[in-house]
Protein backbone atom coordinates (compact mmCIF):
# COMPACT_ATOMS: atom_id res chain seq x y z
CA UNK A 1 0.00 0.00 0.00
CA UNK A 2 1.23 3.44 -1.07
CA UNK A 3 1.44 6.04 1.69
CA UNK A 4 -0.76 9.06 2.12
CA UNK A 5 2.42 10.91 3.20
CA UNK A 6 5.01 9.93 0.28
CA UNK A 7 4.71 12.64 -1.79
CA UNK A 8 8.10 14.69 0.15
CA UNK A 9 10.10 11.37 -0.45
CA UNK A 10 12.31 9.94 -2.91
CA UNK A 11 13.12 6.45 -1.42
CA UNK A 12 10.15 4.06 0.06
CA UNK A 13 10.67 3.74 3.52
CA UNK A 14 12.85 0.35 5.03
CA UNK A 15 10.99 -2.65 5.23
CA UNK A 16 12.44 -2.88 8.45
CA UNK A 17 11.33 0.63 9.73
CA UNK A 18 8.25 0.22 7.82
CA UNK A 19 6.71 -2.66 10.47
CA UNK A 20 8.54 -0.65 13.57
CA UNK A 21 6.85 2.24 12.38
CA UNK A 22 3.40 0.57 11.88
CA UNK A 23 0.66 -0.13 14.43
CA UNK A 24 -2.23 -0.87 12.60
CA UNK A 25 -1.70 -4.75 14.40
CA UNK A 26 -2.93 -3.10 17.52
CA UNK A 27 -4.95 0.29 16.82
CA UNK A 28 -7.14 -1.77 14.12
CA UNK A 29 -8.82 -2.52 16.93
CA UNK A 30 -10.21 1.55 17.14
CA UNK A 31 -12.04 0.79 13.43
CA UNK A 32 -15.56 1.63 14.91
CA UNK A 33 -14.48 5.04 16.55
CA UNK A 34 -12.20 5.61 13.83
CA UNK A 35 -15.43 5.51 11.16
CA UNK A 36 -17.61 7.02 13.57
CA UNK A 37 -15.36 10.11 13.98
CA UNK A 38 -15.05 10.58 10.53
CA UNK A 39 -18.66 10.11 9.69
CA UNK A 40 -18.52 13.34 11.61
CA UNK A 41 -16.32 15.21 10.34
CA UNK A 42 -17.72 14.76 6.46
CA UNK A 43 -21.30 15.59 7.96
CA UNK A 44 -19.36 18.86 9.02
CA UNK A 45 -18.09 19.29 6.46
CA UNK A 46 -20.80 19.23 4.31
CA UNK A 47 -22.72 21.40 6.32
CA UNK A 48 -20.33 24.27 6.62
CA UNK A 49 -19.65 23.82 2.63
CA UNK A 50 -15.80 22.94 3.32
CA UNK A 51 -17.09 20.13 0.60
CA UNK A 52 -20.06 19.78 -1.14
CA UNK A 53 -23.28 18.03 0.20
CA UNK A 54 -23.23 15.66 -2.36
CA UNK A 55 -19.20 14.62 -1.54
CA UNK A 56 -19.99 15.01 2.08
CA UNK A 57 -23.44 12.61 1.87
CA UNK A 58 -21.08 9.95 -0.56
CA UNK A 59 -18.07 9.52 2.29
CA UNK A 60 -20.49 8.85 4.89
CA UNK A 61 -22.26 6.15 2.62
CA UNK A 62 -19.07 4.77 1.55
CA UNK A 63 -17.80 4.95 5.54
CA UNK A 64 -20.81 3.17 6.60
CA UNK A 65 -20.51 0.44 4.32
CA UNK A 66 -16.55 -0.17 5.22
CA UNK A 67 -18.26 0.08 8.74
CA UNK A 68 -20.53 -2.65 7.85
CA UNK A 69 -18.32 -5.39 5.86
CA UNK A 70 -14.92 -4.75 8.83
CA UNK A 71 -18.11 -5.96 11.29
CA UNK A 72 -19.62 -8.59 9.36
CA UNK A 73 -15.72 -9.75 8.34
CA UNK A 74 -16.57 -9.43 4.92
CA UNK A 75 -13.22 -7.00 5.08
CA UNK A 76 -10.06 -8.04 6.47
CA UNK A 77 -7.23 -5.98 7.59
CA UNK A 78 -4.61 -4.99 5.43
CA UNK A 79 -1.78 -5.23 7.96
CA UNK A 80 0.27 -3.63 5.48
CA UNK A 81 -1.40 -0.11 6.40
CA UNK A 82 0.37 2.31 8.69
CA UNK A 83 -2.33 2.69 10.81
CA UNK A 84 -5.90 1.79 11.09
CA UNK A 85 -6.58 5.39 10.22
CA UNK A 86 -4.75 5.27 6.88
CA UNK A 87 -6.52 1.49 6.06
CA UNK A 88 -10.20 3.68 6.23
CA UNK A 89 -9.18 5.85 3.98
CA UNK A 90 -7.42 3.53 1.42
CA UNK A 91 -10.80 2.03 1.50
CA UNK A 92 -12.73 4.45 1.35
CA UNK A 93 -10.82 6.10 -1.73
CA UNK A 94 -10.92 2.12 -3.58
CA UNK A 95 -14.62 2.17 -3.50
CA UNK A 96 -15.11 5.57 -4.20
CA UNK A 97 -12.33 7.38 -5.96
CA UNK A 98 -10.85 10.81 -5.47
CA UNK A 99 -14.09 11.86 -3.58
CA UNK A 100 -12.65 9.71 -0.59
CA UNK A 101 -9.43 11.69 -0.90
CA UNK A 102 -11.80 15.09 0.61
CA UNK A 103 -12.25 13.23 4.10
CA UNK A 104 -8.96 14.63 5.17
CA UNK A 105 -9.77 18.47 4.56
CA UNK A 106 -9.70 20.40 8.06
CA UNK A 107 -8.08 16.99 9.67
CA UNK A 108 -4.77 15.31 10.70
CA UNK A 109 -4.06 12.03 11.91
CA UNK A 110 -2.74 14.19 14.91
CA UNK A 111 -6.21 15.13 16.12
CA UNK A 112 -7.84 11.98 14.60
CA UNK A 113 -5.71 9.55 16.69
CA UNK A 114 -6.64 11.87 20.13
CA UNK A 115 -10.48 11.60 18.89
CA UNK A 116 -10.44 7.30 18.35
CA UNK A 117 -8.67 6.86 21.63
CA UNK A 118 -11.23 8.94 23.69
CA UNK A 119 -14.25 7.81 21.87
CA UNK A 120 -12.59 4.17 22.73
CA UNK A 121 -11.93 4.60 25.89
CA UNK A 122 -15.51 5.82 26.72
CA UNK A 123 -16.58 2.75 24.88
CA UNK A 124 -14.96 0.49 27.32
CA UNK A 125 -15.26 2.54 30.42
CA UNK A 126 -19.33 1.68 30.19
CA UNK A 127 -18.28 -2.01 29.91
CA UNK A 128 -15.98 -1.94 32.91
CA UNK A 129 -18.01 0.21 34.61
CA UNK A 130 -21.02 -2.44 34.37
CA UNK A 131 -19.00 -5.37 35.13
CA UNK A 132 -17.85 -4.16 38.57
CA UNK A 133 -21.64 -3.47 39.09
CA UNK A 134 -21.95 -6.85 38.36
CA UNK A 135 -19.20 -7.93 41.00
CA UNK A 136 -20.68 -5.50 43.33
CA UNK A 137 -23.80 -7.09 42.88
CA UNK A 138 -22.63 -10.83 43.68
CA UNK A 139 -20.63 -8.99 46.80
CA UNK A 140 -23.86 -8.09 48.07
CA UNK A 141 -25.40 -11.48 47.39
CA UNK A 142 -23.42 -13.04 49.45
CA UNK A 143 -23.17 -10.12 51.83
CA UNK A 144 -26.96 -10.54 52.18
CA UNK A 145 -27.08 -14.44 53.05
CA UNK A 146 -23.98 -13.73 55.42
CA UNK A 147 -24.61 -10.74 57.26
CA UNK A 148 -25.30 -12.81 60.87
CA UNK A 149 -22.37 -15.65 59.96
CA UNK A 150 -19.61 -14.66 63.05
CA UNK A 151 -16.07 -14.48 62.03
CA UNK A 152 -13.00 -13.05 63.49
CA UNK A 153 -11.99 -9.42 62.35
CA UNK A 154 -8.00 -8.96 61.65
CA UNK A 155 -4.99 -6.12 62.00
CA UNK A 156 -1.62 -7.08 61.06
CA UNK A 157 -3.46 -10.75 59.98
CA UNK A 158 -3.84 -10.74 64.08
CA UNK A 159 -7.18 -11.59 65.69
CA UNK A 160 -8.77 -8.77 66.23
CA UNK A 161 -12.31 -8.47 67.18
CA UNK A 162 -15.24 -10.34 65.89
CA UNK A 163 -17.02 -8.74 62.81
CA UNK A 164 -19.34 -10.72 60.22
CA UNK A 165 -18.72 -12.33 57.14
CA UNK A 166 -21.31 -9.73 55.49
CA UNK A 167 -19.26 -6.86 57.01
CA UNK A 168 -16.43 -8.16 55.49
CA UNK A 169 -17.20 -8.65 52.07
CA UNK A 170 -19.11 -4.92 51.90
CA UNK A 171 -15.57 -3.60 52.54
CA UNK A 172 -14.88 -4.59 48.92
CA UNK A 173 -18.23 -3.15 47.76
CA UNK A 174 -17.40 0.08 49.28
CA UNK A 175 -13.96 -0.16 47.34
CA UNK A 176 -15.51 -0.92 44.00
CA UNK A 177 -18.30 1.98 43.85
CA UNK A 178 -15.40 4.52 44.37
CA UNK A 179 -13.99 2.60 41.52
CA UNK A 180 -16.96 3.37 39.70
CA UNK A 181 -16.87 6.80 40.50
CA UNK A 182 -12.93 7.58 39.69
CA UNK A 183 -13.78 6.41 36.47
CA UNK A 184 -16.98 8.11 36.00
CA UNK A 185 -15.35 11.01 37.40
CA UNK A 186 -12.16 10.55 34.60
CA UNK A 187 -14.46 9.79 31.57
CA UNK A 188 -15.77 13.22 32.34
CA UNK A 189 -12.80 14.82 32.52
CA UNK A 190 -12.05 13.01 29.02
CA UNK A 191 -14.93 14.02 27.46
CA UNK A 192 -13.89 16.87 25.51
CA UNK A 193 -13.59 16.27 21.23
CA UNK A 194 -10.07 17.40 20.20
CA UNK A 195 -11.07 16.92 16.77
CA UNK A 196 -10.34 20.35 14.83
CA UNK A 197 -7.13 20.90 16.33
CA UNK A 198 -5.47 19.84 13.47
CA UNK A 199 -1.55 19.06 13.50
CA UNK A 200 -1.07 21.40 16.73
CA UNK A 201 -2.48 25.07 15.45
CA UNK A 202 -6.44 24.22 14.44
CA UNK A 203 -6.87 25.13 10.40
CA UNK A 204 -7.54 27.87 7.97
CA UNK A 205 -11.05 26.29 7.16
CA UNK A 206 -14.46 27.47 9.21
CA UNK A 207 -14.81 24.33 10.82
CA UNK A 208 -17.88 23.66 13.35
CA UNK A 209 -16.05 22.08 16.06
CA UNK A 210 -19.02 21.98 18.43
CA UNK A 211 -21.27 20.49 15.18
CA UNK A 212 -18.87 17.47 15.68
CA UNK A 213 -18.36 17.14 19.46
CA UNK A 214 -22.11 17.24 19.30
CA UNK A 215 -22.89 14.50 17.02
CA UNK A 216 -20.26 12.26 18.75
CA UNK A 217 -21.75 12.85 22.08
CA UNK A 218 -19.07 15.09 23.84
CA UNK A 219 -19.70 17.86 26.21
CA UNK A 220 -17.83 20.34 24.29
CA UNK A 221 -14.13 20.93 22.50
CA UNK A 222 -10.96 20.95 23.79
CA UNK A 223 -9.90 24.98 23.84
CA UNK A 224 -6.08 24.46 22.85
CA UNK A 225 -5.18 23.04 19.87
CA UNK A 226 -1.41 22.04 21.18
CA UNK A 227 -3.14 20.78 24.56
CA UNK A 228 -5.94 18.82 21.97
CA UNK A 229 -3.50 16.64 20.29
CA UNK A 230 -0.58 16.26 22.81
CA UNK A 231 -2.85 15.41 25.86
CA UNK A 232 -2.79 11.74 27.27
CA UNK A 233 -3.92 12.79 30.94
CA UNK A 234 -6.99 10.78 30.13
CA UNK A 235 -5.05 7.94 29.54
CA UNK A 236 -2.95 8.69 32.24
CA UNK A 237 -5.85 9.19 35.29
CA UNK A 238 -8.23 6.13 33.57
CA UNK A 239 -5.22 3.57 34.18
CA UNK A 240 -4.85 4.60 37.63
CA UNK A 241 -8.17 3.98 38.12
CA UNK A 242 -7.99 0.69 36.54
CA UNK A 243 -4.62 0.06 38.51
CA UNK A 244 -6.84 0.87 42.01
CA UNK A 245 -9.41 -1.56 40.41
CA UNK A 246 -6.73 -4.35 40.37
CA UNK A 247 -5.50 -3.20 43.82
CA UNK A 248 -8.84 -4.13 45.42
CA UNK A 249 -9.43 -7.37 43.70
CA UNK A 250 -5.98 -8.17 44.53
CA UNK A 251 -6.69 -7.18 48.06
CA UNK A 252 -9.84 -9.46 47.76
CA UNK A 253 -7.81 -12.24 46.21
CA UNK A 254 -5.27 -12.40 48.87
CA UNK A 255 -8.03 -12.79 51.62
CA UNK A 256 -9.55 -15.66 49.44
CA UNK A 257 -6.68 -17.24 48.77
CA UNK A 258 -5.58 -17.23 53.01
CA UNK A 259 -9.67 -18.39 53.28
CA UNK A 260 -9.19 -21.01 50.89
CA UNK A 261 -6.23 -22.87 52.63
CA UNK A 262 -6.44 -25.57 54.54
CA UNK A 263 -5.19 -23.87 58.02
CA UNK A 264 -8.56 -21.34 57.16
CA UNK A 265 -11.19 -23.30 55.87
CA UNK A 266 -13.03 -20.27 55.97
CA UNK A 267 -14.47 -20.61 52.57
CA UNK A 268 -14.38 -23.31 49.35
CA UNK A 269 -14.19 -22.01 45.83
CA UNK A 270 -16.10 -23.95 43.33
CA UNK A 271 -14.43 -26.43 41.06
CA UNK A 272 -15.39 -24.09 38.18
CA UNK A 273 -13.13 -21.75 39.28
CA UNK A 274 -9.89 -23.69 40.73
CA UNK A 275 -7.23 -26.30 39.43
CA UNK A 276 -5.46 -29.31 40.80
CA UNK A 277 -1.95 -30.42 41.04
CA UNK A 278 0.28 -32.57 38.46
CA UNK A 279 1.76 -34.27 41.27
CA UNK A 280 -0.42 -34.00 44.57
CA UNK A 281 -3.54 -35.27 43.79
CA UNK A 282 -5.30 -33.69 47.40
CA UNK A 283 -4.54 -30.25 46.09
CA UNK A 284 -7.08 -27.74 45.08
CA UNK A 285 -5.73 -24.46 44.10
CA UNK A 286 -7.03 -21.18 43.88
CA UNK A 287 -5.43 -20.26 40.43
CA UNK A 288 -7.58 -17.65 39.54
CA UNK A 289 -7.28 -15.49 42.66
CA UNK A 290 -3.90 -16.28 42.34
CA UNK A 291 -3.52 -15.11 38.70
CA UNK A 292 -5.65 -11.94 39.44
CA UNK A 293 -3.38 -11.08 41.78
CA UNK A 294 -0.12 -11.30 39.58
CA UNK A 295 -2.29 -9.33 36.93
CA UNK A 296 -2.24 -6.59 39.12
CA UNK A 297 1.16 -6.12 38.64
CA UNK A 298 0.70 -6.10 35.20
CA UNK A 299 -1.63 -2.80 35.10
CA UNK A 300 0.82 -1.21 37.60
CA UNK A 301 3.32 -1.66 34.47
CA UNK A 302 1.23 -0.42 31.92
CA UNK A 303 0.70 3.26 34.11
CA UNK A 304 4.20 3.32 35.22
CA UNK A 305 5.34 2.35 30.65
CA UNK A 306 2.64 5.30 30.23
CA UNK A 307 3.77 7.84 32.35
CA UNK A 308 7.65 7.22 31.95
CA UNK A 309 6.38 7.58 27.83
CA UNK A 310 5.07 10.94 28.26
CA UNK A 311 7.10 12.60 30.70
CA UNK A 312 10.10 13.82 28.33
CA UNK A 313 7.83 14.95 25.44
CA UNK A 314 7.59 18.56 24.13
CA UNK A 315 4.26 19.96 22.74
CA UNK A 316 2.74 19.03 20.11
CA UNK A 317 2.50 15.23 18.56
CA UNK A 318 5.33 12.96 19.11
CA UNK A 319 5.54 9.77 17.75
CA UNK A 320 6.60 8.52 21.07
CA UNK A 321 2.48 9.07 21.45
CA UNK A 322 1.90 5.96 19.67
CA UNK A 323 3.02 3.82 22.48
CA UNK A 324 0.19 4.88 24.66
CA UNK A 325 -2.45 2.74 23.05
CA UNK A 326 -0.71 -0.66 23.97
CA UNK A 327 -0.20 0.16 27.29
CA UNK A 328 -4.28 1.31 27.25
CA UNK A 329 -5.10 -1.59 25.54
CA UNK A 330 -3.86 -4.07 27.66
CA UNK A 331 -4.44 -2.27 30.77
CA UNK A 332 -8.21 -2.59 30.02
CA UNK A 333 -8.49 -5.79 28.28
CA UNK A 334 -6.89 -7.32 32.03
CA UNK A 335 -9.37 -5.41 34.13
CA UNK A 336 -11.78 -6.91 31.98
CA UNK A 337 -10.98 -10.75 32.27
CA UNK A 338 -9.95 -10.50 35.81
CA UNK A 339 -13.42 -8.94 36.69
CA UNK A 340 -15.59 -11.33 33.94
CA UNK A 341 -13.43 -14.67 36.26
CA UNK A 342 -13.73 -12.64 39.33
CA UNK A 343 -17.68 -12.33 39.83
CA UNK A 344 -18.50 -16.26 38.92
CA UNK A 345 -16.11 -17.12 41.39
CA UNK A 346 -17.22 -15.05 44.49
CA UNK A 347 -20.98 -16.12 43.48
CA UNK A 348 -20.16 -19.84 43.87
CA UNK A 349 -18.01 -19.48 46.64
CA UNK A 350 -18.95 -21.60 49.59
CA UNK A 351 -18.49 -20.20 52.99
CA UNK A 352 -18.11 -22.32 56.05
CA UNK A 353 -19.68 -20.47 58.93
CA UNK A 354 -18.62 -23.27 61.31
CA UNK A 355 -14.72 -22.49 60.54
CA UNK A 356 -15.46 -19.04 60.81
CA UNK A 357 -16.94 -19.20 64.27
CA UNK A 358 -14.45 -21.78 65.61
CA UNK A 359 -11.99 -19.45 64.47
CA UNK A 360 -13.41 -16.38 66.25
CA UNK A 361 -14.09 -18.48 69.81
CA UNK A 362 -9.97 -18.96 69.61
CA UNK A 363 -8.67 -15.77 69.34
CA UNK A 364 -9.38 -13.94 72.27
CA UNK A 365 -11.36 -11.59 69.94
CA UNK A 366 -13.99 -10.50 72.69
CA UNK A 367 -11.09 -8.74 74.81
CA UNK A 368 -11.80 -5.28 73.94
CA UNK A 369 -15.41 -6.30 75.33
CA UNK A 370 -14.29 -7.38 78.33
CA UNK A 371 -12.27 -4.40 79.30
CA UNK A 372 -15.75 -2.13 78.25
CA UNK A 373 -17.25 -4.55 80.84
CA UNK A 374 -15.14 -3.39 83.28
CA UNK A 375 -15.46 0.62 82.00
CA UNK A 376 -18.83 0.44 82.26
CA UNK A 377 -18.26 -0.50 86.20
CA UNK A 378 -16.47 2.69 86.30
CA UNK A 379 -12.86 1.00 86.15
CA UNK A 380 -10.55 3.25 84.05
CA UNK A 381 -9.87 2.43 80.62
CA UNK A 382 -6.43 1.73 80.57
CA UNK A 383 -6.72 -0.49 84.11
CA UNK A 384 -9.43 -2.78 82.56
CA UNK A 385 -7.06 -3.30 79.43
CA UNK A 386 -4.24 -4.10 82.06
CA UNK A 387 -6.62 -6.83 83.89
CA UNK A 388 -8.05 -8.41 80.62
CA UNK A 389 -4.50 -8.70 79.56
CA UNK A 390 -3.84 -10.59 82.58
CA UNK A 391 -6.86 -12.51 82.35
CA UNK A 392 -5.41 -13.55 78.80
CA UNK A 393 -2.24 -14.79 79.84
CA UNK A 394 -3.82 -16.90 82.05
CA UNK A 395 -6.31 -18.24 79.69
CA UNK A 396 -3.43 -18.95 77.39
CA UNK A 397 -1.22 -20.89 79.80
CA UNK A 398 -4.10 -22.79 81.41
CA UNK A 399 -5.92 -23.99 78.12
CA UNK A 400 -9.15 -21.35 78.40
CA UNK A 401 -10.69 -18.83 76.68
CA UNK A 402 -12.68 -15.93 78.02
CA UNK A 403 -15.83 -17.27 77.49
CA UNK A 404 -15.12 -20.27 79.28
CA UNK A 405 -12.85 -19.39 82.07
CA UNK A 406 -14.92 -19.81 85.59
CA UNK A 407 -15.63 -16.52 87.28
CA UNK A 408 -13.60 -17.83 89.94
CA UNK A 409 -10.73 -17.39 87.95
CA UNK A 410 -12.36 -13.79 87.04
CA UNK A 411 -12.87 -12.47 90.27
CA UNK A 412 -9.13 -13.43 91.70
CA UNK A 413 -8.51 -10.94 89.08
CA UNK A 414 -11.30 -8.36 89.80
CA UNK A 415 -14.48 -8.30 92.51
CA UNK A 416 -16.02 -6.47 89.62
CA UNK A 417 -16.68 -9.46 87.51
CA UNK A 418 -20.24 -10.72 87.84
CA UNK A 419 -21.84 -13.90 86.13
CA UNK A 420 -23.45 -11.31 83.51
CA UNK A 421 -19.87 -10.95 82.13
CA UNK A 422 -20.45 -14.24 80.06
CA UNK A 423 -23.55 -12.75 78.13
CA UNK A 424 -21.32 -9.28 77.83
CA UNK A 425 -19.04 -11.13 76.00
CA UNK A 426 -20.42 -13.62 73.91
CA UNK A 427 -19.56 -13.32 70.04
CA UNK A 428 -23.11 -12.76 69.41
CA UNK A 429 -23.06 -9.74 71.79
CA UNK A 430 -20.06 -8.27 70.84
CA UNK A 431 -21.65 -7.99 67.07
CA UNK A 432 -25.16 -7.09 67.78
CA UNK A 433 -24.26 -4.40 70.35
CA UNK A 434 -21.76 -2.80 67.99
CA UNK A 435 -24.56 -0.43 66.90
CA UNK A 436 -22.73 2.60 65.30
CA UNK A 437 -23.51 3.48 61.76
CA UNK A 438 -20.61 1.43 59.60
CA UNK A 439 -20.14 -1.20 62.00
CA UNK A 440 -21.00 -4.92 61.79
CA UNK A 441 -23.86 -6.05 63.57
CA UNK A 442 -26.23 -7.06 60.86
CA UNK A 443 -29.02 -3.98 60.95
CA UNK A 444 -25.88 -1.81 60.30
CA UNK A 445 -24.56 -4.66 57.40
CA UNK A 446 -28.37 -4.71 56.14
CA UNK A 447 -28.08 -0.48 56.03
CA UNK A 448 -24.87 -0.89 53.73
CA UNK A 449 -26.54 -3.28 51.44
CA UNK A 450 -29.49 -0.83 50.88
CA UNK A 451 -26.57 1.77 50.34
CA UNK A 452 -24.84 -0.24 47.43
CA UNK A 453 -28.32 -1.85 45.75
CA UNK A 454 -29.21 2.07 45.69
CA UNK A 455 -25.71 3.20 44.29
CA UNK A 456 -25.91 0.70 41.54
CA UNK A 457 -29.81 1.08 40.83
CA UNK A 458 -28.82 5.09 40.15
Amino acid sequence: MGKMWAGRFAKELDKTADDFNSSIHFDSRMFKQDITGSMAHAAMLGAKNIISENDAKTIIDGLSAILEDIENGTLQFDMEAEDIHMFVEAELTKRIGDVGKRLHTARSRNDQVALDIRLWLRDECEEIIALIKGLMRAIVKKADENKSVIMPGYTHLQSAQPITFGHHLMAYAMMLSRDVTRIKDAVARMNYSPLGSCALAGTTYDTDRDMVAKKLGFDGVTLNSLDGVSDRDFCVELMAAFSTVMMHLSRFSEEIILWSSWEFKFIELDDSYTTGSSIMPQKKNPDMAELVRGKTGRVYGDLFSLLTTLKGIPLAYNKDMQEDKEAVFDAVDTVKKCLEVFTPMIDTLSVRADNMLKAAKEGFINATDLADYLVKKDMPFRSAYKVVGQLVAKCISEGYVLDNLPLDAYKEISPLFEEDLYEFISLETCVNKRISKGGTCPDSVTQQIKYITEFLND
